[in-house]
């Protein structure tokens, strides 16, 4: 079981590393927000389907399942929206750096969900986190309004997390996305056709688009999102959240070595990336302590 743990948090950083990459892609995607994410999650939908029929996977499902799932899909588009968009109107480092915050989010809302006592140390290491945070990057004032999309973002990424925490227990992970990504499809589409948005100017993307919409779809998404809710069953939703807080030290790096963003990765940044890696470990340790006096 503790072997199984630790693949599985292995396996969990190397998704981090994705989503890091993610926003890089999502940058150099010049498409507007909002449609990114209905190709991202129409493709990907498309793709898991394929996987499900291939899979021959049986697709039962409660409707108390179904409806949260179908909740979740809406959080994951809203999340997305938000966490693309506050990198459109600002930058990849901004963004991720802002999304750490998911921690603290999370070990407020994770005891309401779960009916459990407010760990201290849970709510002491997400403020950690936003201390690392504040290192990491000094925010401009001209940065606020792509900080508080990224904060929106983290909150729904924190809800969404929760959300699949509970639903992996009773269901299959990649049926669980396929419903999640379907469920943000239709949102997305109705928003589209309420808006008239739906028209030849719509789908004119360019084949560099089409390109890297297919890699953020298949695996920055398809691959990652089945994965990411398969961990679950091995990781606590505050451990997976506070794991992410990685991504924007991966994708800062990548967004200075890719898309060239002139932000200097002065000693500042070194100290907030490992206050934040730091919390990762500690997190870890606690929680492995925790088990062992259980057992």
């Amino acid at each position: 079981m503790q072997n199984d743990r630790l693949r599985n948090l292995i396996h969990l950083h190397f998704i981090v590393f994705i989503w890091g990459f993610t926003a890089v892609i999502g940058k150099l995607i010049s498409v507007d927000a909002l449609r990114l994410v209905w190709f991202r999650m129409l493709i990907a939908f498309l793709l898991i389907g394929g996987y499900i029929l291939f899979s021959k996977l049986r697709f039962k499902l409660s409707k108390k399942s179904f409806l949260w799932m179908f909740f979740g899909g809406i959080v994951v588009a809203l999340h997305w929206f938000t966490f693309f968009m506050a990198i459109k109107v600002s930058s990849v480092s901004i963004a991720l750096a802002t999304m750490s915050i998911g921690a603290f989010f999370t070990s407020l809302l994770e005891p309401i969900w779960y009916g459990r006592k407010i760990i201290k140390y849970e709510i002491l290491l997400g403020l950690v986190v936003i201390l690392g945070l504040y290192l990491i990057f000094r925010v401009d004032s001209a940065n606020w309004y792509g900080m508080v999309i990224a904060a929106i973002s983290a909150f729904l990424a924190a809800t969404f997390s929760i959300i699949n925490g509970k639903l992996v227990k009773t269901d299959t992970p990649s049926i669980i996305s396929f419903v999640e990504l379907g469920a943000g499809v239709l949102f997305l589409s109705i928003y589209f056709l309420i808006a008239g948005e739906f028209n030849l100017n719509f789908f004119k993307v360019s084949s560099r688009d089409w390109l890297y919409l297919f890699i953020l779809a298949s695996i920055c998404t398809a691959y990652a999102f089945i994965a990411s809710v398969k961990v679950m069953r091995f990781l606590t939703p505050y451990t997976v959240m506070l794991t992410t807080n990685l991504e924007p030290v991966y994708g800062i790096f990548m967004a200075f070595i890719i898309l060239g963003e002139n932000k200097e990765l002065n000693s500042m940044f070194y100290v907030g990336a490992l206050i934040i890696l730091g919390t990762v470990v500690i997190n870890a340790i606690l929680k492995n302590r925790k088990k062992l006096k259980k057992n």
